[in-house]
């Protein structure tokens, strides 16, 4: 059985360019920290890197801080700070925020005090963007940054997480980029790298990979990559809506990432349409990858004012720049026939 991969949200397959890139720095043998060639060699790296990222994401004036994760950068940018949130966050904001921001049945997050909160670019599990409030104190553009046309200069952000493995790098490395003058209190000490913000040795491997998946990702994305994207996602959701009257679809009538499905049928559990779907040949899942292993109601969905047996219903399918037409058809006929034989038939 050919395995079709549609769960690019929850991690995407290594870019070629950032394989290169990381194979390329194994043979690197210096310590960034050290001072003599070989070092100087590994810092090159990382300095690169960073100027990738930084010109990718807009932000060419901005400081940025390697991490091991987004979560990571969320706990740097966030401990020992008051913020106010809502409850689509993602699970590591949420963890540092006082979830009471209000979200509306679209998914959009009404904030007041722009930099006292903080409010996530995109959804991974719906795909609903936010318009950012210009000032607004703490970003998570994870799941945006390298799909969506944007820039950290112009959006106002004080402070915003990235990821490596959303974007076709490594997983194991991600990055806080904030305004220049602002102060971190270090939650990693040690050696004092990355300006004495965050200790430990870096990365270099995967920055190396980070850097050249960020750089390509900017590169898809100018070349329109991501509008062909949106539209095998539409294609998905008009088949089966066709042939599931009693689909809900999240999300559709707003501002949305190019890939991003959310859908769900009532009282069809979504884990138990992930599973079929694996048995099938396909990966997808039943909300953010860091919760879907979890058999609950989606938090994201309840906020958004969907019913305990509606937000247990959902699955989301993400797409990729590789996905193809006939993946998408093949997967849509794939759910059509478990939808006609677990659900219309037993209805």
């Amino acid at each position: 059985m050919n395995r079709v991969y549609l769960d690019w949200n929850a991690t995407t397959p290594l870019r070629q360019e950032a394989r290169d890139a990381m194979i390329a720095a194994m043979d690197i043998v210096g310590n960034p920290s050290s001072v003599h060639s070989e070092g100087r060699a590994a810092t090159a790296i990382v300095e690169k890197a960073r100027g990738q990222i930084r010109t990718a994401f807009g932000a060419e004036n901005a400081d940025l801080v390697f991490t091991s994760s987004a979560t990571e950068a969320a706990a740097l940018a966030m401990v020992g700070r008051e913020f106010l949130a809502s409850d689509v966050e993602h699970d590591c904001v949420s963890a540092w925020a006082d979830s009471s921001l209000i979200v509306d049945t679209n998914g959009i997050v009404a904030v007041e005090n722009a930099s006292k909160s903080a409010v996530q670019m995109a959804n991974s599990e719906t795909g609903v963007l936010q318009d950012l409030p210009s000032g607004v104190g703490v970003v998570d553009a994870v799941q945006a940054f390298g799909k969506v046309v944007s820039a950290f200069e112009w959006s106002g952000a004080q402070m915003a997480m990235l990821s490596a493995h959303k974007l076709g790098g490594p997983k194991g490395v991600g990055a806080l980029v904030l305004r220049q003058g602002i102060e971190l209190k270090a939650q990693i000490k040690g050696g004092g790298q990355e300006m004495g913000r965050r200790s430990g040795t870096e990365n270099v491997i995967g920055i190396a990979g980070f850097g050249a998946a960020a750089e390509a990702g900017a590169r898809d994305l100018a070349n329109g990559a991501w509008e062909q994207v949106a539209q095998l996602r539409d294609k998905l959701e008009a088949m089966i809506a066709d042939a599931a009257p009693d689909v809900v679809l999240v999300g559709q009538t707003v501002k949305r990432l190019p890939n991003t499905s959310c859908f769900a049928v009532p009282n069809w559990r979504g884990e138990t349409q992930v599973m079929q779907m694996d048995l099938a040949g396909f990966a997808i899942s039943a909300g953010s990858a860091c919760s879907s292993g979890k058999v609950k109601a989606s938090k994201v969905l309840k906020a958004m004012g969907y019913d305990d047996i509606t937000a247990a219903s959902a699955v989301r399918v993400s797409l990729g720049p590789t996905t193809t037409e006939q993946e998408v058809t093949d997967f849509a006929h794939a759910w059509i026939k478990a939808y006609r034989k677990f659900v219309a038939k037993a209805a």
